[in-house]
């Protein structure tokens, strides 16, 4: 099913897209940019670097952060970091819903959707 993927251009050089988003609601999910960062895959610079640029980009934070220390620091998300995951996640079902007829469209003229609907996908062996 073909999909869309949002990339929200902000002035004057701002941009928030899936990445971002996700490395928020991981944060969420985790309490912590370390573990979230961990979870996606990518080093707690390149994590703390991303949740740094949205601060810079909305002149606000959207993390706050407490120190580590015998009982362990931790992350949460600010207010405005949930308003930022739950707009983001508001356009990209708007937008996916608007313009849900033509991905289908686009998809159903892909190799792949054609040979399906005349029931003739290559066989794969071994």
């Amino acid at each position: 099913m073909a999909s869309l993927s949002i990339r929200i251009d902000l002035d004057p050089d701002g941009r928030v897209g899936p990445g971002k988003i996700a490395l928020l609601e991981a944060i969420a999910r985790t309490g912590s940019i370390s573990a979230a960062g961990r979870a996606m895959d990518m080093s707690y610079k390149r994590a703390w670097d991303l949740v740094d640029e949205l601060g810079r980009i909305f002149d606000q934070p959207v993390v706050t952060s407490q120190a580590g220390g015998r009982h362990g620091g931790g992350a949460r998300l600010t207010p405005f970091g949930e308003e930022l995951i739950a707009r983001y996640r508001e356009i990209e079902q708007l937008a996916a819903a608007a313009v849900r007829p033509h991905l289908d469209a686009l998809q159903a003229n892909t190799p792949r959707e054609s040979l399906a609907a005349r029931g003739s996908l290559p066989v794969r062996t071994g």
